[in-house]
């Protein structure tokens, strides 16, 4: 059954706030929640010399904050959409000031994995709230259109900054600055958005939570997660990792099971019958598949191959992320006034065709010859990073805003995890990058995104209706 494309009734706020005083307050813990996960890429060598961690303890660093991540994105849209956005998101940005102060004054191992834990926590519940609430601040879809663009903008530029900001303070101040400075700027974010954000009404309560829907979600996104991230250190074939993809198969059978008989459930699926729905949510998949992967690897591959320091690695990637930080903006316009099915098309289309241009790099190719390759990859995902959003949000009803961010944000997620698992694969051959490895990662990265682009391009003309004129 395809669900029909929704038009959202006044979802104005309780006050009467500039929309984009507002914007900039919730944009700000979408910031630091994409920040958090590059930035910290670049100190794990540091802490692994000054723990005494091993190399599977440092990827645990990062693993640990990506994996409740993504396990818990699809509660928190529901918790939002039932019990009030601002008040989730404001619970968000204290989970996260305070898992990243745990972490920071952490003397060993153990308890920074606590602290990451818990900071994982605060992007699940403060992203798709911020989504919702944007939605809410802008009931004129241009301007919406545009707001979203800018949200999506935070996240090119906590890409672009992170490699560089985590190799100037790993440098200067030492790693554990790398998280301890979130506390002050989640205090201010925080302060802000509780003085300035207004209430956005909450869905009117139909029956329970989902919990049990709730659970099975987080239990089936968890196992896959950890299976994809450990996959490569413990072998493929390993009994724990077939018994954690046997748990992620089973819990996500019984939960879709489950919510076809719910009558409140926590994800609508007949959302998915909406074929322009479904391909914003796979090229959002897909893009983070391929481009955080990347990113990721390149980054390896500077250093470990090229001898690059931190601070020159993250130089070296960061036209990515300025690139991306410029696009978003221009994509919200072009998404107000066409629809988003030419800047989606156009640049998964770019950014498809850039990381095949990848495979000329060799190994002693300098950043000199490709980097403007990597601008071209970075302003496609840019260019096509808003009209996925606004796609996935117009399809769902404006008072499960939250549901439908937190299905999208969740998707990609799972396609960031899954890029540094299966190109990671691909990459390392022993126990640094190869330059065959990395063609091979260009080769499926790029070819995805065009695949996508061609099955997007066929969605959106034949469902018009979710565009945003």
């Amino acid at each position: 059954m395809t669900a029909a494309p929704v038009s959202a009734p006044p979802e104005t706020a309780t006050a009467a706030t500039n929309p984009w005083v507002t914007l900039v307050a919730v944009t700000g813990g979408q910031f630091l929640a994409v920040l958090s996960t590059t930035v910290m890429s670049v100190a794990l060598p540091a802490i692994g010399r000054d723990l005494h961690a091993d190399a599977t303890a440092a990827e645990w660093i990062v693993n640990a904050y990506v994996l409740v991540y993504a396990s818990l994105l699809m509660l928190s849209g529901g918790l939002g959409d039932r019990f009030g956005r601002k008040g989730v998101f404001l619970l968000g940005m204290l989970a996260f000031a305070l898992g990243a102060l745990v972490a920071g004054l952490a003397p060993n191992i153990p308890i920074l994995l606590v602290g990451r834990v818990i900071q994982g926590i605060g992007p699940a519940l403060l992203v798709p709230t911020s989504l919702a609430v944007v939605r809410a601040a802008f009931p004129d879809p241009r301007e919406r259109a545009v707001a979203i663009g800018a949200w999506s903008t935070s996240s090119g530029l906590a890409l672009a900054v992170g490699p560089i900001l985590g190799g100037l303070l790993v440098t200067g101040l030492g790693w554990r600055w790398v998280l301890l400075l979130n506390v002050p700027l989640v205090a201010v974010f925080a302060t802000v958005a509780a003085l300035i954000v207004p209430r956005v009404p909450r869905t009117p309560a139909v029956g329970r939570f989902d919990w049990q829907g709730a659970i099975l979600t987080a239990t089936a996104i968890a196992s896959l997660s950890f299976g994809l991230i450990e996959g490569r250190a413990q072998g493929w074939t390993s009994a724990s990792i077939l018994g954690a993809f046997a748990v992620a198969v089973i819990a996500a059978v019984a939960f879709v099971n489950w919510e076809r008989r719910h009558s409140d459930p926590l994800v609508d699926l007949a959302l998915f019958g909406n074929r322009a729905f479904a391909a914003a949510n796979l090229a959002g998949a897909v893009a983070f598949f391929a481009f955080v992967g990347l990113i990721v690897y390149l980054s390896a591959y500077f250093q470990q191959v090229q001898g690059h320091s931190a601070i020159r690695a993250g130089i070296d990637v960061c036209a990515v992320g300025v690139a991306f930080a410029l696009a978003t903006p221009i994509s919200g316009r072009l998404v107000g006034r066409y629809g988003p099915r030419l800047p989606m098309v156009t640049g998964l289309t770019l950014a498809g065709l850039a990381i095949t241009g990848l495979l000329s790099v060799r190994t002693d190719t300098g950043i000199g010859s490709f980097w403007w390759i990597l601008a071209v990859g970075g302003f496609g995902l840019g260019l096509c990073l808003t009209p996925m959003t606004a796609t996935a949000l117009a399809a769902a009803p404006a008072h499960r805003a939250g549901m439908a961010s937190s299905v999208h944000n969740a998707l990609r997620q799972l396609g960031q995890v899954l890029g540094v698992a299966v190109l990671g694969t691909l990459v390392y051959a022993g126990s640094v990058p190869s330059i065959a490895g990395l063609h091979h990662a260009f080769l499926v990265a790029g070819g995805s995104l065009l695949v996508t682009a061609g099955i997007a391009a066929a969605a959106l003309r034949r469902s018009p209706g979710v565009t945003l004129p």
